[in-house]
């Protein structure tokens, strides 16, 4: 183990012995959801990685260390402690240098469970290229650490609030591939289809465990997105959940929200305005991807040996 991160027993155990391990992110905790939904989604998540044959390994910076697995009283802390920091792979120096307590996004998890030696990670969606990027340039370090990193991100596509085609190119142009898990289609996150087709497709665990032991074997060193659509009881259809994002968008541009404030902004408005419905999906979307993360990380572990 690196001597620079702090590894949870059960994790740099379950590593050492070749079992299957899942990253999970802290942004969703710290910056996702309010408390104790926060709170309650982190220890279930946890809970269905275990249950389907993993040991997950919740990953943030705490009083300036990298923890890769958090305790019971870590969850609680960042669920209900205002002024966390929200973590991308840039901000990591910063936080250990001052010695901060800091979430972490899609990007900065990537770069800590690589550097521990985790090969999936479970996630809700990613961030992509955001809608009006030609004018700002806002386009998430997700899926630069996409590129450069090899780690399998499980997630319900790209969140909807994005550019999805403009995000589909970023990610081919990184040499990241885009595996659609049983479906012709891309996911969009709270809808099972965003009418874009599916770059490749495969269809469960063991395939997908088979392509990154292939990656493996060529020495292809980028991550790869495993787009995990949401369980078709908990969809909201793209035509319902369309108009409360236009509003949401049309409302933060009003503002001048920019930067790291946008997406937190958006998925709370887009929560306001659905009256729930969408955290309700949010919170089924991330389960249903921990429950495939363990599995891939298992049939990974198997073909790896």
């Amino acid at each position: 183990m690196k001597p620079d991160l702090d590894v949870a027993p059960e994790v740099a155990s379950a590593l050492a012995q070749n079992r299957a391990v899942v990253a999970l992110e802290s942004t969703i905790i710290s910056h996702g959801m309010a408390f104790p939904a926060n709170l309650e989604t982190a220890r279930e998540v946890e809970a269905i990685v275990r249950e389907y044959g993993a040991v997950p390994a919740t990953i943030a910076v705490l009083k300036g260390r990298v923890k890769i697995g958090l305790t019971g009283e870590d969850l609680h802390y960042l669920a209900s402690t205002c002024g966390i920091l929200k973590l991308s792979t840039h901000d990591l120096a910063y936080c250990l240098a001052i010695k901060g307590d800091g979430a972490t996004t899609v990007a900065a998890t990537m770069r800590l469970a690589a550097l521990a030696g985790i090969r999936v990670f479970a996630t809700g969606g990613i961030g992509g290229v955001h809608r009006g990027w030609e004018h700002t340039l806002d386009i998430s370090a997700d899926l630069i650490e996409l590129g450069r990193t090899k780690v399998a991100v499980v997630a319900a596509g790209a969140k909807a609030i994005l550019d999805l085609p403009a995000t589909l190119e970023v990610l081919e142009t990184q040499m990241v591939p885009v595996i659609c898990v049983g479906t012709d289609e891309l996911p969009a996150f709270y809808s099972r289809n965003s009418g874009l087709k599916a770059p490749l497709r495969l269809e469960n665990a063991g395939q997908i465990a088979a392509l990154l032991k292939a990656q493996d074997l060529l020495k292809i060193n980028s991550g790869a997105l495993i787009a995990n659509p949401i369980p078709l009881a908990a969809e909201i259809p793209a035509a319902e959940i369309h108009g409360a994002i236009e509003q949401a968008l049309a409302e933060c541009a009003a503002q001048k929200i920019g930067a790291k404030g946008v997406t937190p902004f958006l998925l709370a408005r887009i929560g306001e305005l659905t009256q729930g419905r969408s955290l309700t999906a949010n919170i089924a979307l991330v389960k249903n991807n921990a429950k495939l993360a363990a599995e891939i990380a298992a049939a990974y572990c198997k073909i790896s040996g």
